[in-house]
């Protein structure tokens, strides 16, 4: 998103540069029409169409939002032949009244580019050769030297002024890059619950959206680790930090790679399931159950339902995209299985008031 919005930037500089060469052309040709020299045609030719060509680009790439500087280099030469004609046209009227013609018409050619051109050096070229090599050849290859010499100074500090353009923009390029990386970066971090390293609510949210873009048959589980608050008060907050990180660990073994495994609250987990079946989901939760009662976690205040860590869990289908009613329906559940005696998976679709069996009672 960063890099694209720097590359609109450099476009809109672009267009600029173009709307600046378009002016600067169709404001000299104007003046030069106003205010033509002693026994000279007012308006000629070269002049009329540099003019009509410049006033019309600048006016379509005013009004026009797309991006035509690819055109610029064919503008540039363009109007760097129409300059050169112009040149010629008015030497030949003008050579016996200013000596100083020749000269005085390249330099302003090359203030043109040099500043309208000053981000595009190929431009700049096609641009101001033209001219050049014109009034060389008016001029009897009698100045040389000093012709190259005006020319060669802007075209020397354009190339090095073009090369530290390019070397910035890359630098630019490369942070811009970094900056959109490290922000990445830390997107993710903020998803992710940072004891445990599972999703937390945010990262939940930004999985929906992409979640009903996948096939049909999507559950929602919500898993409570059974009298956590009783562990904690006995056997003390980090033990009670371990056991979350042992558990959470569990629980993302215990499910496929595509499912989504949140932290959704203190010792609450939810599980998200794409994909799957009705009976695969009750599969998958009694495999959770199996696989955090199989850490032999010691959990003595536990001893009604086992003397070791336990999960309790609530399921329910999430249809027609409603997450919050799927939500609710496993909460339901979930708060009927802990009222049953806890270590058990109730389901939205269980009649109220049926207990399933324990993973004990199962295994036996």
């Amino acid at each position: 998103m960063i890099s694209h919005s720097y590359d609109e930037l450099l476009k809109s500089k672009h267009r600029l540069a173009m709307l600046l060469f378009f002016f600067l052309n169709s404001a000299t040709a104007l003046f030069s029409m106003a205010y033509p020299p002693e026994n000279a045609a007012p308006a000629p030719l070269p002049l009329v169409l540099i003019f009509v060509l410049c006033f019309s680009g600048l006016i379509f790439s005013f009004f026009s939002k797309k991006n035509y500087s690819a055109h610029l280099n064919i503008c540039s030469i363009a109007v760097g032949l129409l300059w050169a004609w112009q040149i010629a046209f008015r030497f030949e009227a003008t050579s016996h009244l200013d000596k100083n013609y020749l000269l005085i018409s390249l330099l302003s050619i090359l203030f043109i580019s040099a500043i309208a051109l000053s981000d595009n050096f190929l431009a700049f070229c096609l641009h101001a050769v033209p001219s050049t090599l014109c009034v060389i050849f008016l001029d009897e290859f009698q100045h040389v030297s000093r012709i190259l010499f005006s020319v060669s100074l802007p075209l020397i500090g354009l190339w090095l002024h073009h090369l530290m353009l390019r070397r910035s923009d890359e630098f630019t390029r490369r942070m811009v890059a970094n900056l959109y990386s490290e922000r990445e970066k830390f997107s993710d971090l903020s998803m992710l619950d940072p004891l445990t390293g599972l999703y937390n609510r945010r990262g939940l949210q930004n999985k929906l959206e992409t979640l009903f873009n996948q096939a049909s048959g999507h559950y929602v589980m919500l898993l409570d680790i059974d009298h956590f608050k009783a562990y904690n008060d006995n056997y003390g907050h980090t033990m009670g930090d371990q056991a979350l990180v042992r558990v959470s660990a569990a629980i993302r073994d215990a499910v496929r790679s595509r499912d989504v495994v949140v932290r959704y609250g203190g010792e609450e987990f939810l599980v998200l399931m794409s994909n799957v079946q009705q009976e695969h989901a009750v599969r998958m939760a009694e495999r959770i159950q199996n696989k955090v009662l199989g850490l032999n976690i010691p959990h003595l205040f536990n001893a009604e339902v086992s003397t070791h860590v336990t999960v309790s869990a609530g399921l329910a289908a999430l249809e027609e995209g409603d997450f919050i009613q799927a939500l609710g329906n496993a909460d339901t559940s979930l708060y009927n299985a802990k009222n049953s005696g806890r270590n058990k998976i109730f389901y939205a679709w269980d009649q109220p008031g049926e207990i399933q069996q324990t993973v004990e009672e199962k295994i036996a």
